[in-house]
This record gives structure tokens, C-alpha cells and sequence, in this order.
């Protein structure tokens, strides 16, 4: 059988779960942010038409980073401007901190997102702050967003495990994302950034939150367990999840943090339980095997290799 024949999983509808999951495609910024080799900018621009060709409806294009921490992502100003912004769909950037967001908005974004840390050594390391000290330096970029009339989602990164700290603590992570929150955050992304946590971990986490409306999901597949733990938080009523196409990605200042969770492979399952999503598989596992073509190794991901061989 043909790769193009096998065509969609049977959809079976699992009780409890959402009709509709809002996918925030992170390829483009945490996919290709940890490549060795720089990706040129025209690359970098046909993979974010060819991912809005394919239905993203939520495309994070780069971020305003320096670009001696992330030289990847040092043509963040000449994506932008050449960048085909589409009717419908979400191009949100990062910012670090207030000379990140001055850049951003010199760019004409109008949807940023920071990015905090749940344990100490991880703060200092990515953001040279102390978990505390973080808020503030997060609190005037959240301000000054929002009054500019900015979208703001919150990163929360080392939510289940930190590779210096080990365990983190619920009520830890619970206590700096309700500060991201209350600071003006309108949406927080819990990150499992090295990969280790497990589907009773993500359930137990998103209980001590109790309100799950403005939460998403960023799932690392490390140990394997990104798909049992996007199912677990979709069983809560988390109907906002990262994902990176072909499962590019991992993290410059956390060495054992492997590949994002794979669009295609998070894309089979919805569809496989009768959820949608808004994208076109085939051309999505198209668009992957295209950009593993130019970095010059197969994708990660299953269900590009399934497809595409």
C-alpha cells in the first residue's frame, strides 16, 4: 500500500473530551531555535506559508531574543517584514524582556508571549533572574502589551522536572503560573521541557490549577509519553496544545530536552477521536518531510515517517 493510500484513522469519540482543540504550532520558532546550522530566512518564510497552506491556525513565528543567546533566531525583524501574514491566522513572538517587546512592536506584532521558569536553577540559567526576581522583569513587558492593545501568553517551562532541581513541586508551579496570570497573562502554556513527565503528573498538576480555561499544554517526547500526556490534559478540558511540525525542537539551555511533541502525530490522534483541529494532514506531513529535506535528516516524527517513509 502506498504511503498516500492509507488515509485517515476511523474516528471514535472518547467521552469527556473537547469538539475542538486550538493547535499553537511552535515550529518555526521552538523547532528550529536549537539548530546548529542557521536556516535562511527565505526557508524559514515558506515553511510558515506552507504551515498556513496546511491550516495552522496559530503560527509562532520567532522571538526578539538576543541574538548572542540564540543566533537562530538573530533575523527576527527580517522575517517579519517579509513575512505573508495570512487572514485568520495567529503569528505570536516571543519576547524576553522590554527591549524584546520595543522590537516586537517597532514589527507590528499584536500577540507576544514571555517565558518564566517554575524552578530556580532553570531561571538563572535561562534568564539569569532568580525565580522571584523574574516577575520583575516580566511585569512591565505584561503592562505595556496589554496596553498597547497586545495578546500576552505565559510560558511556564520545567513544570514536571528540572535536570539540576529533579522534581518540581505542584504548588511551585501553580504559584508562578497564577503570578503570570494575574499579571495580565490572557494564557499560560505549562512546559514539560526535558520530557519526563507522565499522564498521572499532567492530571494532578492541571487539578491544582482548578481552572483550566486559560491553560495550554507544551509537551516534550523524550521518554515517549507526549501523546498519553496531551490525552490526559484534553480528559481535564485543556483545549489548547504545542506542538511542533515533524517534531522538530528542544531547548539551547536544557540539554537533555529532546523534540517537541509532533504536529502530524498529535494531528492523527485527534482525528482518530473525532476532534478537530483545522489542519490538512497531507499536506502538513508534506511540508515536514520538506523541511527535514533541508536540515538534512528524517523527521522525528512517527507519522511523517509513516507517510512519507
Amino acid at each position: 500500500m502506498g504511503a498516500r493510500e492509507v488515509g485517515l484513522p476511523e474516528a471514535v469519540a472518547g467521552d469527556g473530551l473537547p469538539d475542538r482543540v486550538t493547535i499553537w504550532e511552535v515550529g518555526p520558532r521552538d523547532g528550529l531555535q536549537n539548530e546548529s546550522g542557521v536556516v535562511p530566512v527565505a526557508t524559514k518564510l515558506e515553511f510558515l506559508d506552507r504551515l498556513a497552506d496546511a491550516g495552522a491556525p496559530v503560527l509562532e513565528a520567532t522571538s526578539f531574543v538576543h541574538p548572542k543567546w540564540v543566533p537562530q533566531l538573530a533575523d527576527a525583524e527580517e522575517l517579519l517584514a517579509g513575512l505573508d501574514r495570512r487572514a485568520g491566522v495567529d503569528y505570536p513572538v516571543l519576547v524576553p524582556n522590554e527591549r524584546g517587546l520595543e522590537r516586537a512592536l517597532a514589527a507590528g506584532v499584536d500577540h507576544v508571549a514571555i517565558f518564566a521558569s517554575a524552578t530556580e536553577t532553570f531561571a538563572r540559567r535561562n534568564l539569569n533572574r532568580s525565580l522571584d526576581e523574574q516577575f520583575a522583569m516580566f511585569d512591565p513587558v505584561v503592562t505595556r502589551a496589554k496596553a498597547e492593545g497586545l495578546r500576552v501568553r505565559g510560558y511556564v517551562s520545567m513544570c514536571f522536572g528540572d535536570p539540576w532541581e529533579g522534581a518540581v513541586g505542584r504548588e511551585q508551579v501553580v504559584g508562578v503560573g497564577k503570578r503570570l496570570l494575574d499579571m495580565g497573562c490572557d494564557q499560560l502554556s505549562l512546559g514539560d521541557t526535558i520530557g519526563v513527565a507522565t499522564p498521572g503528573q499532567v492530571t494532578a498538576l492541571l487539578a491544582a490549577f482548578g481552572d483550566v480555561d486559560r491553560l495550554a499544554v507544551h509537551f516534550h517526547d523524550t521518554y515517549g509519553q507526549a501523546l498519553a500526556n496531551t490525552l490526559a490534559a484534553l480528559r481535564v478540558g485543556v483545549t489548547a496544545v504545542d506542538s511542533s511540525a515533524g517534531g522538530l525542537g528542544g531547548c539551547p539551555y536544557a540539554e537533555s530536552a529532546t523534540g517537541n511533541l509532533a504536529t502530524e502525530d498529535l494531528v492523527w490522534m485527534l482525528d482518530g477521536l473525532g476532534i478537530g483541529h483545522g489542519f490538512d494532514l497531507d499536506r502538513l506531513a508534506d511540508t515536514s518531510a520538506w523541511m527535514a529535506e533541508r536540515l538534512g535528516r528524517p523527521s522525528p516524527s512517527r507519522v511523517v515517517r509513516a507517510l512519507r517513509g
